[in-house]
């Protein structure tokens, strides 16, 4: 089974440097990366040659900016990707050695996958962006969703049971075969600005009949601090969800 770890970003360079050292971190790389870049300055591009250079599999998706489209960008980092199996994580995500290893033991023929994350304050995501190879403990201050931290794989096998619904949806941390994106023809472009692509896309597999798993104490990650998103597309985008 080949792995695309697919990367979404907008102007955070220093953010997406210290994802990029998580990847190369792992105890199983993917195959390939690509990163989604929704139209940032040179310099992330920069990061990306930069990284590629010492050898990850590494490559650049990038379209001009116009706007928030996520789901755009989503769907310009698969066509540029080749792997059996899609793994979709922000660009501020910091991952745990085993993200990609955990990953492939839950993937399942007819199931994608929900994953979790740890959210960092301010003061401790200057730390990792500063500290290479910096990971928080349960312990440390400063850390939201803290049981996210551990990693548990006999309980996370457990729990890896059928789920419904849509509650708790993020792509920020999300897995699916390849031919099940391709059966719902990926995320519907008509989203524009923050939030719900991700929300009808799963609706349109559930509807397809691919079933939904949460990856609880398993593919770690730590999601860095940012401000949050302007929401002033929301009401446009619960519509465009509500049509489904």
């Amino acid at each position: 089974m080949r792995v695309s770890l697919l990367i979404s970003t907008y102007e955070r360079p220093d953010a997406l440097r210290a994802v990029l050292a998580s990847v190369e971190r792992q105890t199983r790389l993917p195959d390939e990366v690509v990163v989604g870049d929704d139209g940032s300055s040179p310099t992330t591009a920069e990061v990306v040659a930069a990284v590629a250079g010492r050898g990850l599999p590494l490559s650049l998706a990038r379209q001009e900016r116009d706007g928030f489209r996520a789901a755009r960008l989503r769907n310009l980092c698969v066509a540029a990707s080749h792997g059996d199996y899609l793994v979709m994580i922000d660009g501020d995500m910091l991952l745990h050695p085993d993200f990609i290893f955990d990953q492939v033991q839950a993937a399942t023929p007819g199931f994608f996958v929900q994953g979790s994350r740890a959210i960092l304050s301010d003061h401790l995501t200057q730390r990792v962006l500063t500290e290479e190879g910096y990971w928080p403990g349960f312990f440390t201050a400063g850390v939201a969703n803290r049981k996210n931290l551990l990693r548990l794989p006999w309980l996370s096998r457990r729990l890896l049971t059928p789920r419904a619904g849509l509650r708790g949806i993020r792509t920020c941390n999300y897995a699916l075969w390849r031919e099940d994106f391709a059966r719902v023809n990926g995320f519907n472009e008509d989203f524009v600005g923050w939030g719900r692509e991700d929300s009808e896309f799963t609706a349109r597999l559930l509807h397809s009949g691919v079933r939904r798993r949460n990856l609880r104490f398993a593919a770690l990650a730590c999601h860095l601090y940012h401000l949050p998103q302007a929401r002033s597309s929301l009401a446009r985008n619960d519509q465009l969800l509500e049509r489904l």
